[in-house]
């Protein structure tokens, strides 16, 4: 996934111009060890659109390099807030490959979009427990058959209004209440939650989940756990375990086709971007949030502010 903040710029230097664009990471990811291959899609604002205020969406159910959509439609739109994702799924018939099961998801009724790397096991079984807390304004607005739009209910519905500490809020409650509708139904399963919360201006990114026996502070250091390969266990937590990224900086226009972007001290950043991959193979300039922490970025007037904190799940 990414997500951006910042000034309006060519939304093909978010998405097809860096070497680790989103778009190229659906093929040849630097951190996973799967294509991404069941669909991908963006969400939008920009003043120049005729309907500034909602956000424009775009969805398809395809890998983003087979696109043609992508080359020709990227390039005519910019954007000053953004979220992305390219989509991985089972390689069986049990995946579902439509419109509706690609991210981001975006209801009426709230300002947030939402955007997710994650899995959740028994995710259907765990709605017994769990729809008790959603309510029927966004359930009613479910169109796919995904563990994250399902979340995205989930979250939606524990929120208590739109600041920071009631998104953090409502993120820690929505971990406690899986954890224990797992131990419920026993049903305890690895489960990733990190997840990007996009509104007008203001990204908030989550890194958290649950370890294999549903605990909510799995312990390891996640390169070393990688190093038992593909398919084990250590690796699944590896994966859960491992750092989102992020980076404050300026867009720096340029006349070749290169990364429009630079770091810079934070008091001077106009932009900000949330991502689970670095946008170019030399990571200099972007930080790490780390699993268990939740990061703040707004873009206020022009300045990005940031804030992070650790989630009290």
């Amino acid at each position: 996934m990414l997500a951006y903040i910042g000034p309006e710029i060519p939304l093909k230097d978010l998405l097809l111009t860096p070497s680790n664009s989103l778009v190229n990471q659906a093929l040849d990811p630097e951190h996973y060890p799967d294509l991404h291959l069941a669909g991908w899609g963006f969400g939008i604002w920009s003043e120049h659109l005729l309907k500034p205020e909602d956000p424009l969406l775009y969805r398809r159910p395809m890998a983003a390099f087979y696109d043609d959509n992508a080359t020709r439609i990227i390039p005519s739109l910019q954007a000053s807030t953004m979220l992305g994702h390219v989509r991985a799924a089972a390689y069986d018939s049990a995946a579902v490959i439509v419109d509706e099961n690609c991210h981001p998801f975006s209801f009426e009724g709230t300002p947030w979009i939402l955007a997710q790397n994650g899995d959740m096991p028994g995710w259907m079984p765990l709605q017994r427990e769990l729809l008790q807390h959603c309510e029927d304004r966004y359930l009613k607005q479910m169109r796919g058959t995904t563990d994250t739009e399902f979340l995205y209910v989930l979250l939606l519905s524990l929120l208590e209004g739109d600041r920071d500490e009631d998104v953090q809020r409502a993120v820690e409650t929505m971990v406690g209440l899986i954890a224990q509708a797992m131990a419920d139904l026993g049903l305890p399963a690895l489960t990733k939650m990190k997840m990007a919360l996009v509104s007008p201006n203001r990204i908030i990114g989550v890194n958290v989940g649950l370890g294999h026996q549903g605990e909510t502070n799995p312990a390891g250091e996640w390169k070393k756990l990688r190093e038992s390969g593909p398919g084990t266990d250590d690796y699944a937590l590896s994966m859960l375990l491992e750092p989102m990224y992020m980076m404050m900086g300026r867009h720096v226009p340029s006349d070749e086709a290169s990364y429009d972007f630079e770091a810079c001290d934070e008091d001077e950043a106009t932009v900000a971007m949330f991502a689970s991959e670095p946008l170019t193979e030399d990571e200099s300039g972007w930080s790490n949030v780390e699993f268990g922490e939740i990061v703040f970025l707004e873009n206020k007037g022009g300045r990005v502010t940031r804030s992070a904190s650790r989630l009290s799940v």
